[in-house]
This record gives C-alpha cells, structure tokens and sequence, in this order.
C-alpha cells in the first residue's frame, strides 16, 4: 500500500457514495487508476465492503453498556461463549482480552428494560460465565465506525 491507496481508504470511510470521477479529481490521478486501486484493494481483502452508516441515537438506541467477563476456562471455551456472546440482541462487539477479564463486550438498547431483558438475563444464565461486571455509558466522548489511517 502506497499513499494513494490510502488516500482512497479515508475517502471512502468519509463516505463510501463518491464517485470514483471525485476520487480522481480529489487526489488528482485518472478515474481507471481509482478503479483499479479499488479493486486491488477489495480483493486483497483491505476493503471488505461497502455500509450505511447509521445514527443510534436517531433509532433511540442510546442506552449503552460495556461488560467486563470472566469465563470459566475449558476446551474452546473463547470460541464457545465468545460465538454464544456475539448472538444476544444488541451486541455489537465482543473482544477475547488478556488479563483479569476475559471478554469485553459492546451493546445497544433503548432502555433498561430492554437491556435487562435482551442482555443481563441471559448473560446471567450462562453457566460458562465465572462472573460479570457491566458499565452503562453515561456520555460518549468519542466514537466512530472509522480505522484510524495515517
């Protein structure tokens, strides 16, 4: 990957809908050359698709957790729960950690009901789960579905 390549990388994260005319124009090489390095790119697996980006809080999704899990080790257990994990409603991150904790995962609900409902419930029957310790979000500082690319 060169400059260019990655010049077409943040345009397309700005946003994924620009032609590959304005990509061409914006970093001042032919359209074909964008469509190739585009194409370089997919199949390389760098891009590995094209997606709305859509405002939780615009579909009343701003209830947030992050909770902090202790399995209880076994053979595949990462594997097994961390799939078990990624199926509750809501979930939009699970994270295999090093350290005190094992997981790290990332949700979205309307309320506390619904988190309640969809999530600690059924987390709290898991008997591969040693022990939870969960977050709710107060006010998010940052986020962005973006990679960082220098």
């Amino acid at each position: 990957m060169d400059e260019i390549d990655i010049n077409i990388l943040k345009l397309l994260q700005k946003n994924a809908k620009y032609s590959l005319e304005e990509i061409g124009e914006e970093l001042k090489i032919p359209k074909s050359t964008v469509a190739y390095r585009i194409k370089r790119l997919e199949s390389l697996g760098i891009i590995k698709g094209y997606y709305a980006q859509i405002d939780p809080n615009a579909l009343n999704l701003d209830y947030v957790v992050i909770s902090l899990i202790k399995a209880k080790y076994g053979k595949d257990y990462h594997v097994n729960l961390g799939s078990k994990l990624a199926e509750l409603p809501g979930v939009w991150g699970v994270y295999f950690v090093l350290g005190e904790i094992d997981f790290i995962v990332m949700a979205r609900y309307r309320n506390r009901e619904e988190f309640m409902r969809n999530f600690l419930e059924k987390l709290m029957n898991m008997p591969e789960i040693e022990r939870s310790n969960t977050q709710v979000v107060v006010k998010i500082i940052k986020e962005s579905p973006n990679m960082v690319i220098w």
